[in-house]
Formats: C-alpha cells, structure tokens, sequence
C-alpha cells in the first residue's frame, strides 16, 4: 500500500510516498513561522500532487506539531502555531484536492509509531519516547497501543512535566517543565542568566546545544554547567515517564542526539539510580530513524486500526 506522508512542523513540511517501511520519494518545504495552516496546505500541495501522479497513493497521513483528535481527524490546539488550524477540515482539503482520505495524528505520536514499525523500538510493546530539539516531545505507548486518553492529550506531552516548583515559565503557560528548563528554545534564555556567562566562551556567540556540548568538551566552565542542568533535566523527566507508563524501553531522538554518547549513558544512569523498577532497569536508546520517524508512522495507520489506551 503507498501513501503519502506529510509532516509539518513549525518552520518546514516534509512530504513523502511511503510504501511499507520504504519512503520512496520527499521533498521538504520551507514555511514561515507566523504562516496560518490554510496558506501551509497550499504551500504542500504541489509536491503532494507530484508524489501522488507517480505513485498513485491511496491516502493521505497527516503528522500536525499540536494536539489532535484523530478519531474526529482535527486539530484541537497548536500552542501558538497555526493559530487558525482549529478550524481547519483536514479531511475535506484531502477528498478535494486530491480525492483520498485522511488519517492526523500528533507528530510525535507519529515518529514514536515510525520507531516502532522500523526503528528503534520495532518489537517492543511498551515504550516512551522523547525527541530533544528545539521544544522537547515526549509520547508513550502501552501494551502495543498509543495512549491517547479522552481528551487525546494523554502521553503526548511529555516536555510539559514540571521538574522544578520554582523554574522558568513555559509556553504551555505551565512553570518549571521539562521543555522551559532544557529545550532549544529555552537554552539561551537559561545561558544568559547563567553565574559567570558574560565571561564564558559562549557569551560571543549564538548558544545553541552544539555549542554548549562543544565547549563544555574543550573545559569551558559555564557550559559544563549547562550541560550537568540539562542531563539533570532530562534524567527527571525520564524517570517521571518510566513511572507513569512503565516501560520497557526509552528512545531518544531529536537534533540534540548529536551528542548522544554523553546523554544516554547519563540518562541511563539516572534511571537505573532513580526510578523505582523492582522487575528490572528501563532501557535506553537512540532512535535510528531520524527525521524520517513520523513519515514511516505513517503506514501504520493505514494498516491496522490501533486501539486506544484510555
């Protein structure tokens, strides 16, 4: 069965004609951030229409960066993107513009399902997955099915468990999560305020993790710190998921796996030291397909029909 596959984040959409677990064709397309959804859908819908003249796909799957209701195929909040995608018919744009039906799903449901059908995590029935970049998305499944919950939220937000009572405030309107202490967006915020960051090697420059992982590797101080924050910040969040949801495995993806030689073995640590598993110790991975997760989840939604864990 080939499909096609979009993915659409904040600042870019990647389409795909998936068959199986093989992405046959993509192509990326750049968006701007204040751009509302209906003007994003028409931005994709040349390279969907090309994927669909070569492949003759026989529907279309719709990864979305908020929270959805794939029963009803809506968006139902996007946290400050796509302002106008609430009232958005996904399902009507995809039967007239290109006569085929359509499956949404949250965009990190959908890499955690890619993981699972192809990756990392293929086997497994009871895993959580975080991807660490820019914000940080954290999805759970249980049993072999996505939890979801009754309001479709449950297990998706992973970067939104607090760490600390008294931290910075999220965007999410919360204060003290896992994303507001140690995600890309929030990393120079925390830099700049950081004890002796004027005198850093950082201080020049843009603070990006790159840039802090490298410099806490040549000694600099202040980003050793940094690092040692973040490493802490994720170890926590690790261990509220692995109690939460009781998994087997954690999968860890996002750009900020560049440096995943220093964060698994710590993550790993942390969770073997902190979180109560008397059955044995969570394992910890790096996801292996990158940013073709979510166009690979795609399939099976179209395969199967995935029970809910409510």
């Amino acid at each position: 069965m080939t499909v096609l596959a979009v993915d659409l984040g904040g600042t870019h959409a990647t389409c795909a004609a998936v068959e199986g677990r093989k992405i046959l064709a993509s192509e990326t397309v750049n968006l701007p951030q204040s751009l509302p959804l209906a003007a994003a859908l028409a931005a994709i819908a040349p390279p969907l229409h090309k994927l669909h003249s070569t492949w003759t796909a026989e529907g279309i799957g719709f990864g979305f960066c908020g929270l959805v209701d794939p029963n009803r195929a809506r968006i139902t909040s996007t946290n400050g993107k796509y302002t106008d995608a609430v009232g958005v018919d996904l399902t009507s744009w995809a039967r007239e513009e290109f006569g085929l039906p359509l499956r949404l799903e949250n965009d990190a449901r959908l890499a955690l399902l890619g993981e699972w059908y192809a990756g990392a995590a293929r086997g497994e029935t009871d895993i959580v997955m975080f991807t660490l970049g820019t914000g940080i998305g954290g999805v759970a499944m249980m049993g072999g099915h996505l939890v979801r919950g009754k309001h479709q939220q449950a297990g998706v937000l992973g970067g939104h468990i607090p760490v600390t009572l008294i931290g910075r405030r999220c965007t999410c309107g919360g204060v003290g999560c896992a994303e507001s202490e140690a995600s890309g967006w929030s990393l120079p915020l925390i830099a700049e305020s950081w004890p002796g960051f004027a005198d850093s090697a950082l201080a020049p420059g843009k603070v990006t993790f790159e840039n802090v992982f490298a410099w806490a590797a040549k000694g600099d101080k202040v980003a050793q710190q940094l690092v040692d924050h973040c490493l802490r910040v994720w170890g926590a969040a690790a261990v509220a998921a692995v109690h939460a949801f009781d998994p087997d495995l954690l999968v860890y993806g996002g750009g900020v796996m560049k440096s995943a030689a220093v964060i698994l073995p710590y993550v790993q640590d942390y969770v073997r030291q902190n979180a109560w598993t008397p059955w044995g110790t969570v394992r910890v991975t790096a996801a292996l397909l990158g940013n073709d997760a979510a166009l690979l989840g795609v399939t099976p939604l179209f395969e199967q029909e995935l029970s809910v864990v409510r």
